[in-house]
Parts: structure tokens; C-alpha cells; sequence
């Protein structure tokens, strides 16, 4: 039953009021994890001095800023270079192989589709050489290959063309040129996720025998569970990470939906308290930290990691040999991993799966949406905050962010690592290559900032197919009612007792005010739900 404890499972029956549900969340409420995780992580150009990066809680102000200047200045560890890494698309699951899908990486336009002649998952530019239409708007033909529906021209997994059906058989063999083919980005499945190489020049064709994705070891043990989700962020990727990062923000952010440490002694009534986090080994790919027993890692540029203690299982065998008893351990863990994705300025992508290897059960028997319903709350609950904080840190000038922002304890001490990274590596923040003028998009109304249908819902298919089936259940009750209240009405009273009609009466309210409910609960799950922080 563990694994009812630590997942929304429990909390995630159907509500008589949503917004009065507290949803539990396989989110982590406190950022712990433990020692000799499985994560491959790479150590080389590591700096020789450990970084502490925050002070102590109780320090008085007059004290300096936490970002020294002797750790900004360039080391010989060298720079980061956005573009010569891995970049996750999207979970496998959540593709359809029928269709080509869309997608916004690095501020690239691409498409990923599955061609089934290779078996094998494909990122292709999103711009048909002939006249730059979208590809992503195509089909998959009858060939399994990738069609563009503006004038037919078709593609294989290689990017070669294979049909230019305005070209005479006759002439010229215009579809062999190089100029018809499509571009094509290395791409690869780790983990059940979809990466790609952000550089289409064939000299990269074969990275993937030089360079790999980062790989989560315990998304590929059969004794985790893996169950993930995926959303489209309407702030940037720097916020997201430093978010992600930062356990302090937990118990008041997240006040009601998600669980938080018992204290005994609480200083206010959310139970915020001093955390000692330090930093370590920062360099070029990323820094490790710790938090009294635990690790969290930070492999740049997308991937966080940290390891959840939950106990152990203490578990009698008989020994076959002597027949005689003996006690076994097994650890219980539960890892969460937050892929972080930078889409544009304002914009990114976050990926989340959260394995661990007990209660596997319940992921079998309940459907995946219902997990995400508990997770989206969260991640809305800050959503505005962060969104309107990117507006500010912009307004100063990223480069400025630690002067402007006073960070004087220890449970900012990631938080401040991950700016510092940013500053000494890789050049203080995304490089867009000029794509982007800096300037961040308008702040749209609320509704349409916290939308979860266009964020969510239409690129995750467990959501996707609830949404469908619950809006049909939806207009089957309302026919339901319209049909017995026409059958009462249509029906002679001496054919009817007062009983019969009475119960039929009543079948057809219950199934309108059922739809009505329905609807609401459809509205607050899956397109938008406020969150006023001042009442809760």
C-alpha cells in the first residue's frame, strides 16, 4: 500500500467539487534522494574545487552575495555548446505512428514520424524542400512514406525524395537531386523517449556511435514502474529547471495538493524550514549536489535527477538447500526525473516520469490520465508565478539575476548553482543562433495561459482518449434524459402507474444534472483550472 501513499491514486476519485480536491502527486515534495544512483552521468573536464553555493539560513543580511566572482571567470574546462547534445522530442507513447507530428526544439521546427519501413522513429525538418510547407501537415502514404500534402512529394526515412508527381517519367530524374531532399536530424529512442541532434549536416549522421543520450537506468528495469507525461510550458526553460530545483517553494506553492514532511514544531501553518542543500562538482555537462543523505543531478542541458528513500521491504524466504529462513532487503525507491526542454524564448517543454519499484500494481490497473489530473494542478498552481517572475528576471537582464535576486540561504543553493552554470558555460542563457529577437512573447489572458486542452491534453493520448470518451458519456446522458422524459410524455396515463412514472421522472433528472456535473468536470480537468492561492 505503499505506493498508494506516495501516488495521487487515492485522491483521484470523481469529485462533487474539483477545485476542492486535494489531488496527490507523484511530484516530489521534498527533493531528497539517495546515494549510488544508476543515472550515467559524465565526469570528465569535472573542476577540482567543490562549489558551495549558498550560505547558511540564519545569516544577517550585511553578509556578501552568494555569487562569488572568482567563480564566474572562464576555466579551462571550456564552454557549452548548446548545439552538440541530445535533445529530447517526446515520449514514445504519446506518438501516434499513423501521422507525422509537429514539434518546436531549440527553436527548430520538426517532425517526427515513424517510418515503418525501417521501423524506426524519424526527425525530419519541418519544411518541404520544394516549397517550405510544413511536412507535419502531411500523411504517412500507402508506401510508409512521409507525404507532403501540398503537392505530393514524398520522402523516405533517409530524407531521399521519391516521387515528384509533376516530374514527366520521361525527363529528367529531378526527384534523385539533392536539393529535393529533406532534411534530416539524427534521432534515437532512449528510455521510451524520442532524442534527436540538432545539426542536419551529414557529418553527424552517425553521432549516435560517438555520443548518446543520457540514460535513466531505472526506466529500463522491468521492476519500475514508468509511467510519464508530458506539457508545454508557457515560460522559459531556465525558469522551469531553477524550479524544478528548488524543494523550499513546496510547502507554499503546492500548499493542500501535495504532500509534504510532518514537522512537529512549525514555524507558520504551510511548515517551510531550513534545508541543507551543497553543491558540488560543477562543470561543463552539469553539477551533482547533496542534501544530507542523498544526490540530485543535473545533466545538462535538459535532464534533472533525484532518488527517493521510501524504506525497505524486509522480505522471509526459505532457503531451498536447508529449508531454513532467511530475511531479505529490498530498497525501496522512487526516482523522479524532470526533462526539461527549451522550446523559444517563454516557451518550453517538460517532460516527467517518476519510477519507482513498489506498488507497481496500481499503474496497471489505473489509467494513466488519472495520474496527470493531480500532476497538471501542480505544475498551475506556480504556473502564473513563474510566468510573470521570467517577465521580471527579462526586465533586468538575465546576466543581472543575482543582483537582482537576494538568495542568502542554503535552499537556494541549486537553484543559485544552475545560474552559475549558466553564466560560467553557457553563456547565461539558450543560444538561439539569432532566431529569436530576446523579446518574450505577450502574456496572454489567464485562461489562455493555464490552458491544459492545447498544452496537454492533444499531445498526451492517455488524455486525449479520456477527454473523447467522457464528452460522449456526456451527450449519452443528456440523450438519456430528453428520451425518458419523452417517453413519459408519450405514454398514455392508464399504461403507466404513478410509481413507473415517478422512477422514470427521476432516471431522466439524475442524467441531466450527471451531465451537467460531467461538463464541469470536464472544463476544470482538461482546459482550465484557476488557482487563487489567497483561499486555500
Amino acid at each position: 500500500m505503499e505506493a498508494l501513499r506516495v501516488s495521487p491514486v487515492h485522491s483521484l476519485g470523481i469529485p462533487s467539487k474539483l477545485d476542492k480536491t486535494h489531488f496527490r502527486k507523484l511530484f516530489c515534495s521534498n527533493f531528497n534522494s539517495i546515494p549510488g544512483s544508476s543515472f550515467s552521468f559524465d565526469q570528465r573536464n569535472l573542476s577540482k574545487s567543490k562549489l558551495f553555493t549558498a550560505i547558511s539560513s540564519s545569516v544577517s543580511t550585511e553578509l556578501a552575495d552568494p555569487f562569488q566572482p572568482e567563480l564566474e571567470t572562464q576555466t579551462p574546462d571550456g564552454k557549452f555548446d548548446w548545439y552538440a547534445h541530445w535533445y529530447p522530442v517526446m515520449p514514445v507513447c504519446d506518438l501516434d505512428k499513423r501521422r507525422p507530428h509537429a514539434k518546436k526544439v531549440m527553436g527548430l521546427d520538426v517532425v517526427v514520424w515513424w517510418d515503418r519501413n525501417e521501423s524506426a522513429w524519424k526527425v525530419f525538418d519541418d519544411s518541404c524542400p520544394h516549397r517550405l510547407a510544413p511536412l507535419s501537415e502531411g500523411r504517412i502514404d500507402q508506401w510508409g512514406r512521409l507525404q507532403c500534402v501540398y503537392h505530393g512529394w514524398c520522402f523516405n526515412g533517409s530524407g531521399d525524395c521519391k516521387f515528384i508527381p509533376q516530374a514527366p517519367p520521361d525527363g529528367p530524374p529531378v526527384h534523385t537531386f539533392k536539393k529535393a531532399c529533406a532534411a534530416v536530424y539524427p534521432s534515437t529512442v532512449q528510455n521510451d523517449i524520442v532524442w534527436f541532434w540538432p545539426n542536419s549536416d551529414p557529418q553527424y549522421k552517425d553521432i549516435i556511435l560517438k555520443k548518446k543520450p543520457p540514460h535513466i537506468a531505472e526506466l529500463g528495469d522491468p521492476s519500475f514502474t514508468k509511467i510519464m507525461g508530458n506539457r508545454d510550458i508557457p515560460y522559459g526553460y531556465e525558469v522551469l529547471i531553477e524550479n524544478l530545483m528548488d524543494p523550499a517553494h513546496v510547502p507554499y506553492a503546492h500548499y493542500g495538493i501535495m504532500r509534504t514532511p510532518l514537522r512537529k514544531n512549525k514555524a507558520d501553518r504551510e511548515g517551510g524550514a531550513p534545508l541543507e542543500l551543497i553543491v558540488e562538482n560543477s562543470h561543463t555537462n552539469g553539477f551533482t549536489g547533496r542534501r544530507d543523505y542523498g544526490i540530485n543531478k543535473f545533466f545538462a542541458p535538459c535532464v534533472f535527477y533525484s532518488s527517493l528513500p521510501i524504506g525497505q521491504n524486509q522480505d522471509i524466504e526459505a532457503d531451498s538447500s536447508t529449508g531454513a529462513k532467511k530475511e531479505s532487503s529490498v530498497q525501496k525507491r522512487m526516482v523522479l526525473v524532470f526533462i526539461c526542454i527549451p522550446v523559444s524564448p517563454g516557451k518550453s517543454r517538460l517532460i516527467w516520469t517518476f519510477p519507482r519499484n513498489f506498488g507497481i500494481w496500481v499503474d496497471k490497473i489505473v489509467p494513466r490520465w488519472m495520474f496527470h489530473v493531480g500532476q497538471n494542478l501542480i505544475l498551475d498552481s506556480d504556473l502564473y508565478l513563474l510566468h510573470v517572475e521570467e517577465r521580471k528576471i527579462m526586465d533586468v537582464g538575465p546576466a543581472q539575476w543575482q543582483k537582482a535576486c537576494f538568495v542568502p540561504t542554503k535552499s537556494d543553493a541549486l537553484v543559485v548553482a544552475f545560474r552559475k552554470w549558466l553564466n560560467k558555460y553557457a553563456g547565461g542563457q539558450v543560444d538561439w543562433r539569432g532566431k529569436f529577437s530576446g523579446a518574450l512573447p505577450p502574456t496572454p489572458p489567464k485562461e489562455q495561459l493555464m490552458d491544459r486542452y492545447w498544452t496537454h491534453v492533444v499531445n498526451c493520448s492517455s488524455c486525449n482518449a479520456a477527454y473523447n470518451s467522457l464528452n460522449v458519456l456526456e451527450v449519452v446522458l443528456q440523450v438519456i434524459s430528453v428520451a425518458l422524459i419523452g417517453i413519459v410524455a408519450a405514454t398514455k396515463q392508464s399504461l403507466t402507474s404513478l410509481v413507473a412514472k415517478t422512477a422514470i421522472v427521476s432516471t431522466a433528472v439524475l442524467c441531466f444534472a450527471a451531465s451537467k456535473w460531467l461538463a464541469h468536470f470536464i472544463h476544470k480537468v482538461f482546459h482550465f483550472h484557476d488557482y487563487d492561492h489567497a483561499f486555500r
